[in-house]
């Protein structure tokens, strides 16, 4: 009866251990499996462990010297954005490679010293814009067909991402000189020039 209660609160596995161990010269540990008793039974000792494959001696294996990684090369400079001057004198009466229509909208005063995507830092006086694909660097000639004004910026920036049919943000210089800071949003050709 007393097997009973006490098996009670262990479970099958408690009470196999608990009538094991209460035999006849069992021990405290829990009994082995039948091919492990059979095995000692047959050899009358216990079976030691092979020993561990034998290690070669350490001045036998020659190991490759380590070696520095090649270092990394510099950065190249970011490529400055030009002023407006130096855009005209360079890019004026240009035949454009590509021509893209859509929306343009503008930055305001406040992103001014942050870093854009190509490690510029935003000047808002800076005739720079943000493309989404078109490559860093790449001069634009950004044309309002309604106004007939048009102004140089280079590519600085990754964006618009506000809509699909929006397809480049202008610094706030360039937004002012194509007379779109009261609407926000324009209609605009952009023309590949460089």
């Amino acid at each position: 009866m007393a097997r009973l209660r006490i098996s009670a609160g262990l479970g099958l596995v408690g009470y196999a251990f608990v009538v094991v161990a209460c035999g006849a010269g069992a021990s405290a540990r829990p009994a082995a499996s039948h091919a492990e008793s059979s095995q000692s039974a047959r050899s009358g000792a216990k079976t030691a462990r092979p020993d561990p494959k034998p290690r070669a001696k350490s001045s036998s294996v020659k190991r490759p010297k380590r070696t520095r990684a090649p270092a990394r090369p510099a950065k190249a400079p970011v490529k400055r954005s030009l002023d407006e001057p130096e855009l005209l004198a360079r890019y004026e009466g240009k035949p454009a490679k590509q021509v893209l229509i859509g929306k343009a909208t503008y930055y305001g005063n406040s992103l001014a010293g942050n870093k854009t995507a190509s490690g510029e830092v935003y000047d808002p006086k800076r005739f720079t814009a943000a493309h989404r694909k078109l490559p860093f660097g790449t001069v634009l000639r950004v044309v309002r067909p309604d106004t007939k004004k048009y102004v140089y910026v280079t590519v600085t920036d990754r964006g618009p991402f506000a809509g699909r049919d929006r397809i480049i943000d202008l610094s706030y210089v360039a937004a002012e000189r194509l007379g779109m800071l009261r609407q926000g949003v324009v209609s605009v050709r952009l023309e590949v020039v460089e």
